[in-house]
């Protein structure tokens, strides 16, 4: 298999987590799917490969300097691990941002537009969640609870 069809494998198999979380929230299935450990099992494995056994880096690669890191995303399975990597944590990001909205009685609309940005970029969503917690609830604690 290459490395495109593991990238579209990879991308294809969140889209239905991210779909869940937009319109099926707190459902019994997202609970089962999304906010449990299915997710990372399906993908991890294909991260694992990309990073240990595909492409070896080239002489200088690294994570000790930018140039060392720009050495490594010269390798397609590297990229593919690091892509992998972004989609696993978005959606973790996503996840836990659909369960602390709802601890904290924040409504799901309000977080739609978020969600997205999580998809998309990250650590932006984050920000633009915890910026709309910061408003509506007057919270910056990570903490699990609505205290």
């Amino acid at each position: 298999m290459s490395t495109d069809e593991l990238f579209l494998i990879c991308n294809y198999a969140v889209m239905p987590a991210w779909l869940l979380l937009v319109f099926l929230p707190h459902h019994r299935v997202t609970q089962l799917l999304v906010h449990a450990i299915w997710v990372p099992l399906i993908l991890t494995p294909f991260y694992i490969w990309a990073l240990f056994f595909g492409q070896p880096a080239p002489e200088g690669a690294s994570f000790g300097s930018l140039q060392g890191v720009m050495l490594l995303f010269q390798s397609p399975t590297a990229v593919l691990g690091g892509w992998i990597h972004y989609l696993i944590f978005d959606l973790f990001i996503g996840a836990w941002i659909v369960r602390d909205a709802k601890r904290r009685d924040i409504n799901h609309w309000l977080t739609l537009p978020i969600l997205l940005a999580t998809l998309m970029v990250g650590p932006v969503g984050l920000m633009l969640y915890l910026l709309l917690r910061l408003a509506m609830k007057g919270t910056v604690t990570l903490a699990e609870t609505s205290a």
